[in-house]
């Protein structure tokens, strides 16, 4: 496989070129690098750059200058799959390199084309790129550093660049999970010592515990990328024993009532379809309990007699899988009585996350729906709390250890049902969200 670089800085490559597997990939000829400047397709003296058009500094490698490049490597090595770096491309990960290497060696020739300044012109790459890459969200001084990242990645997956495929296979990312974590000799280090299960000689054992510890990694530091994936039953049973238990509170006490800037701290009444919906999300996506919390003896008169139906009565025999459900549902009187609840259960106190759908929070405890390891690192349980009427009091907001930012679309009207709301939040926070297809059967 042919690899033509062009490079405003070419020397950059050198070293680059003659280190470990990436100079061994080409001692094996298994690639053939060929790296070349674009200053070698211009007259002497003469710029490959221009200034941008519209206001604003910066200059702009040109389009012909790109084309005579583009158009010499081609005709010496053939057509190539074209490959530029730009912040504003596709985010550079495991699959996408494992893509573009599927493609790349049917075409038999790479060509990365790293910008510099301002970058190029765009009509170069509308009119040329095959790929477009970004190496994460934020602007370097060009795309060199960029394309060596690509390149790292890239020849691992070429058959007979790294000796081990088996070290391939197990790459982290490459499936939903990162690697598990690697030990040598001496057993012990500084007072940290090698775990026993891998000197055990048990091959299942440890494959078991190598399994548990990706899974564990993969759930604390890279949950979005997991869960971004297919997993198996094993992966599913290990990820959840490492998700902290999380519960749901629906407060029908210390919540605003009222409207039109007239609102004030009150009380609601109980919906049985609140009690119901957000029964089967917590259901679904792993929740312990889910408590309704009303201080009024009449409501809590109606709401045990609808429990009782379910929980102890012929519910279970009528419909199953609400039964399921509904047996999770606690009824208290307070806020301090869910905690307590919480903390006999766990032996710690829960972390507590409100929600509201109004921007009304302190700027330090903000959270978004990425941040699970930011929570979990603190080995607690957690309490989702959600307000009725118009949302949580000002005193519940501020007590609690983060707020989670709205629930909101590209449109100006926000004003979904709780119900709705808290299945959203489950389901960004706690839930699968698949990003490639791949067949099972």
């Amino acid at each position: 496989m042919k690899i033509s670089i062009l490079s405003v800085f070419p020397e950059i490559y050198t070293q680059f070129l003659e280190t470990s597997l990436v100079r061994r990939a080409q001692e094996k000829k298994l690639v053939e690098y060929n790296v070349d400047s674009f200053r070698s397709f211009v007259a002497p003296k003469e710029r490959i750059d221009a200034p941008a058009f519209g206001p604003g500094a910066g200059m702009v490698i040109k389009a012909e200058v790109i084309q005579k490049a583009i158009e010499s490597k081609e005709q010496k090595f053939g057509s190539a799959f074209k490959i530029f770096f730009s912040p504003s491309g596709r985010r550079l990960n495991q699959d996408i390199l494992l893509e573009i290497a599927n493609l790349a060696q049917k075409k038999g020739h790479v060509m990365l084309l790293p910008a510099r300044y301002e970058g190029m012109d765009a009509r170069v790459e509308e009119h040329y790129a095959d790929e477009i890459l970004s190496v994460g969200d934020f602007v370097l001084m060009g795309g060199d550093i960029p394309a060596m990242m690509f390149l790292e990645g890239f020849l691992r997956l070429i058959p007979g660049v790294v000796g081990k495929q088996e070290s391939v296979v197990r790459d982290s990312f490459t499936g939903p999970l990162v690697d598990y974590l690697s030990y040598a000799e001496p057993v012990e280090w500084k007072g940290y010592k090698v775990p026993d299960i891998l000197r055990s000689g048990n091959h299942e054992a440890i494959r078991v515990w190598r399994e548990e510890q990706a899974v564990k990694r993969t759930v604390l530091n890279h949950f979005d990328w997991m869960r971004s994936h297919y997993v198996n039953d094993e992966q599913k049973s290990f990820a959840r024993k490492c998700i902290p238990n999380h519960y749901a509170a629906l407060m029908h006490s210390q919540v605003l009532v009222g409207c039109c800037g007239a609102e004030r701290v009150g009380t609601t009444s109980v919906t049985s379809i609140d009690v119901h919906d957000i029964a089967r999300s917590s259901k679904t996506y792993g929740l312990k309990n889910y408590f309704i919390v009303t201080p009024l003896k009449d409501q809590q008169k109606i709401v045990g007699k609808m429990l009782d139906f379910w929980q102890k009565g012929v519910g279970k025999e009528y419909n199953q899988s609400r039964f399921e459900s509904v047996k999770s549902v606690s009824l208290v009187s307070s806020l301090e009585d869910v905690v307590k609840q919480i903390e006999l259960q766990e032996g710690k106190r829960p972390v507590v996350i409100t929600t509201s759908a109004v921007k009304k929070y302190k700027k330090k405890n903000i959270i978004t729906y990425h941040d699970q390891s930011k929570v979990w690192a603190m080995e607690r349980p957690v309490l989702f709390l959600f307000g009725t009427g118009q949302g949580l009091s000002d005193e519940v907001m501020d007590a609690a250890d983060f707020v989670l930012v709205p629930v909101e679309g590209f449109s100006d009207y926000n004003h979904l049902s709780v119900r709705s709301a808290a299945a959203i939040i489950f389901d960004r926070w706690l839930g699968v969200n698949v990003k490639k297809v791949k067949n099972r059967l």
